[in-house]
């Protein structure tokens, strides 16, 4: 059996969980400054095999912002190329002039010696993570270079190869010895330099979509940052991105959303889920509805049932007696927030998270 470790959050004290995921996360990749909509009870699991040189790490996590300073890089640089296989969840990635946003079956690359900023969506994500020294990737660094950040499919040619090696191996570590360690991890730096050098003569560009996706992410993460804010409006949103009202529209309704609707649901989530804290239960209905940007409790109530099928004393009720249901009926609102692992079934050859 190949030699590797395991990481959950929740065998640790709430408090500690994502302090404890941050340094993890700095062990296995590089030290990072990261950031989450979920600070307060970070849900992450995380499988380290190790390959001789190469090291495989399966994941799945909270929503993250992962920032790799000029500071960061000065300070420690183990010199690595990383890339995720993206198996459940979205992502994107920001390097100044460049931005790149992934699919589910893509893979996301970049290197420990670049700056940069990383975020994922706001539902739990699935990857595979491989850190490879750059040094035994057979393409000159500087050619790498021209494509890191870029898109590479895992559903066809090389990247397929390298997809479907990488979740043969992570799916059942048992079937090898440890003395097989170095040679899988030759096959995998074999198969990443193959798609470096495809992806370098290809000289791929990003598909015209991509800005939009990446935007339309930044976006959402900056209004979950500030639904506390009474003042956050379209034009606000707007003017903090350098983009028109129109433009930040038509960004939403792309994915067939309104951006008031978005704020409005994102809201209703972060309430409910202090409704049903019993830490929280000494705190009024109508204090919960103002701290997330419902002055009028009528109109909270009105939306809370139209989101959730009941009022929100009747919830908290429900909570406090021991009889409420984690899920939110009729379509979940804030399933996004619920950190919940993934069914068995959702990705082949990917042991769900044991939250």
């Amino acid at each position: 059996m190949l030699h590797e470790s395991v990481f959950r959050t929740t065998d640790l004290p709430v408090d500690d969980r994502f302090e404890a995921w941050t340094e993890r996360m700095g062990r296995t990749h590089a030290p990072m400054q990261l950031a989450s909509d979920r600070t307060e009870d970070y849900r992450g699991h995380q499988r380290v095999i190790g390959l001789g040189d190469v090291t495989l790490w399966p994941a799945t996590f909270d929503h993250l912002v992962f920032r790799r300073t000029p500071k960061l890089i000065r300070q420690s640089d183990p010199e690595s190329y990383h890339l995720s296989l993206l198996l459940k969840g979205e992502g994107a990635a920001d390097w100044g002039r460049q931005r790149s946003a992934y699919r589910v079956h893509d893979f996301h690359t970049n290197s420990s010696s670049r700056a940069g900023e990383i975020f994922t969506g706001t539902d739990p994500v699935t990857i595979v993570g491989v850190e490879v020294p750059r040094a035994l990737v057979a393409v000159p660094a500087g050619r790498v270079d021209r494509v890191l950040g870029s898109l590479i499919s895992g559903r066809e040619g090389i990247g397929a190869l390298l997809a479907q090696f990488l979740l043969n191996v992570v799916s059942d570590t048992s079937v090898y010895e440890p003395s097989d360690a170095p040679r899988l991890g030759t096959v995998v730096t074999d198969l990443v330099t193959a798609a470096f050098a495809h992806a370098v003569d290809a000289d791929l560009r990003l598909p015209p979509e991509t800005h939009s996706r990446t935007l339309t992410l930044r976006v959402k993460a900056f209004i979950r940052r500030h639904l506390e804010d009474p003042d956050l409006t379209p034009a606000g949103i707007a003017a903090a991105h350098h983009i028109s009202r129109s433009y930040l529209y038509r960004l939403f309704q792309s994915e067939g959303l309104t951006v008031a609707s978005y704020i409005r649901d994102q809201r209703l989530a972060h309430a409910r889920r202090e409704l049903v804290d019993p830490r929280l239960r000494a705190l009024p209905i109508h204090a919960v509805a103002a701290r997330w940007g419902f002055p009028r409790a009528a109109e909270f109530t009105r939306a809370f049932r139209t989101a959730y099928g009941l009022p929100p004393s009747e919830l908290r009720e429900q909570a406090l007696a021991g009889r409420f249901d984690a899920a939110p009926p009729g379509g979940a609102v804030d399933a996004v927030h619920s950190g919940r692992g993934l069914s068995a079934n959702d990705t082949p050859g990917v042991s769900p998270a044991p939250w």
